[in-house]
């Protein structure tokens, strides 16, 4: 068999392992592993064996990925979530349909500082959904805002799907976190607008909570500071070039410790535990990244991604066209593939197909993002939509998955918004310089 004939196998057999739910990282290294062996010999095969993990582990641009890891772990045991919560409650929670809202603001807030889908979701899960539930809001409301919400995780700056995109793509994970600060915020609007809209024609969906005076709204912009901090001290320092996206991360993690022990916050019990959910992670997501590299070798051997790419380019259609087609396939693998998996899985394919295009991979970055949260909240995998009825035991999976679909919808508009508007994602990081 010839080389494409073969990486085409390899792929297939790996789509079917995944979906036979085998590990993900070691499913890419055992794949890549036999199809490197194939193309060439069993000592090149054992050669990236012996190099790649070492190599990958080693490599300082992936040490960004446990510090932002930890810092968004002292973060939560800091209280930093409930603390935004509260704030954005005390600003917007008693016009109809605020709670909802305030939801979103926590959100986006906590997003900011964890990059976590899951973790915001939960978090925001076990604070937001009880108060909703004490002023009756609707239970498909109430749990779709949080599952929707919590996927401005992998968005808004820093993600952990951005950093993956960016060492895969060799691209600037600076630029790419300034890219996603305007449609991170874009999409945070559009969903509080159509929670506004809905409760509008139907106040009974989310009935105002608790009124507060000025000075009360004012008083609690204290508890958000600790965010508001940290954000600007990690974007404004990427931006301005003060230091990389490891140091800022560096940074970030130990504002977050401070900010941990300044509230008091930083016991024994919560320091072990914020270490040890961060090496759990860690280890995870380099195992993932690991597997990914050696099938990445294996990939640039059968030369799959390259005659794809000249094949796509040669097409006489628009790539507008082409790129709508890789959309499609993001939307459908995310309804039943794990987000981190997916983009591993697909970057090396897609992402030279994209700069054949002559498409910005900043910008594509964005976009693949922007498809991946739906991802997170589509059946029949839908994680967000699984951790928050866990968090929500009572609600049925139906409820919650009805209560999303508005949300879809936004989420819908905002990629067609960044796909038609470039400048959207792009406008800070072309100030950044080259």
């Amino acid at each position: 068999m010839n080389p494409f004939t073969v990486g085409l196998i390899g792929i297939g057999v790996l789509i079917i392992l995944l979906f036979l739910r085998m590990p993900v990282g070691l499913v890419m290294a055992a794949v890549g592993f036999a199809g490197f062996y194939y193309l060439t010999s069993l000592e090149g095969a054992l050669g990236i064996l012996r190099t790649v993990p070492f190599t990958t582990a080693a490599s300082y641009d992936l040490s960004v990925l446990p510090l932002f890891l930890l810092m968004g772990s002292f973060a939560f045991y800091s209280g930093l979530s409930e603390r935004l919560y509260n704030s954005a409650y005390k600003l917007i929670g008693g016009a109809p349909g605020g709670l909802a809202m305030a939801t979103v603001i926590g959100c986006s807030g906590f997003a900011a500082v964890s990059g976590s889908t899951l973790a915001t979701a939960a978090t925001m899960g076990m604070i937001a959904l009880p108060e909703m539930k004490k002023y009756n809001y609707d239970p498909a409301l109430a749990t779709g805002v949080v599952a929707s919400g919590g996927s401005l995780g992998i968005l808004i700056p820093p993600s952990s799907i951005l950093i993956i995109y960016g060492i895969i793509t060799e691209q600037s994970i600076g630029k790419l976190f300034m890219a996603g600060v305007f449609p991170g915020l874009i999409l945070a609007s559009l969903f509080m607008l159509c929670i506004a809209i809905r409760v509008r024609f139907n106040k009974k969906l989310g009935p105002p909570g608790i009124k507060t005076t000025f000075s009360q709204k004012i008083a609690s912009l204290k508890d958000s500071w600790g965010v508001l901090v940290l954000f600007v001290v990690i974007m404004g320092g990427l931006y301005l070039g003060l230091f990389t996206p490891t140091e800022a991360a560096g940074v970030g993690a130990f504002g977050a410790f401070l900010f941990t022990a300044f509230t008091r916050r930083l016991t024994k019990k919560n320091l072990i535990a914020a270490v040890t959910e961060t090496m759990r992670s860690t280890a995870m997501i380099f195992v993932i990244v690991i597997g990914a590299m050696i099938f990445g070798y294996f990939l640039a051997i059968s030369r799959v991604p390259f005659q794809l790419a000249s094949f796509v380019g040669d097409l006489q259609v628009p790539p507008t066209v082409i790129l709508i087609c890789i959309l499609v396939v993001y939307l459908l693998l995310g309804c039943i593939m794990d987000t981190l998996a997916m983009v591993i899985l697909t970057v090396p394919i897609f992402y030279p197909v994209i700069v054949k295009l002559g498409f910005d991979p900043i910008w594509f970055g964005v976009i693949m993002v922007l498809v991946s949260e739906m991802g997170v909240i589509t059946p029949p995998v839908g994680m967000n939509v699984y951790v928050i009825h866990g968090v929500a035991k009572e609600v049925p999976l139906f409820t919650i998955f009805k209560g999303i679909v508005p949300f879809l919808c936004m989420m819908v508009l905002c990629i067609i918004l960044v796909v038609m508007f470039p400048q959207i994602a792009l406008y800070l990081p072309r100030l950044m310089g080259p």
